[in-house]
């Protein structure tokens, strides 16, 4: 299971019903292509599943991705 999760709201929330309009808050989005990085526990996936509609998710693991280099001190 990843640590993180990465949340992209890809969709408006307008026309949507209050309450998935406060998951997008809760979530930490102010709009559309805005992301936010949110702790990987059950709570976090039950408000991503509620809204999957208007965000997409990447799971973000714990070490250094491959692409990014590692930093060396000298």
């Amino acid at each position: 299971m990843a640590a993180k999760l990465k949340v992209t709201q890809v969709k408006s929330t307008i026309s949507h019903i209050a309450r998935n309009r406060g998951t997008v808050r809760a979530l930490g989005l102010h709009g559309i292509g805005s992301t936010s990085i949110v702790t990987d526990n059950p709570a976090s996936r039950g408000m991503v599943r509620a809204v999957r509609f208007l965000v997409t998710v990447e799971e973000i693991e714990d070490g250094a991705s491959p692409d990014t280099p590692e930093k060396t001190t000298s």
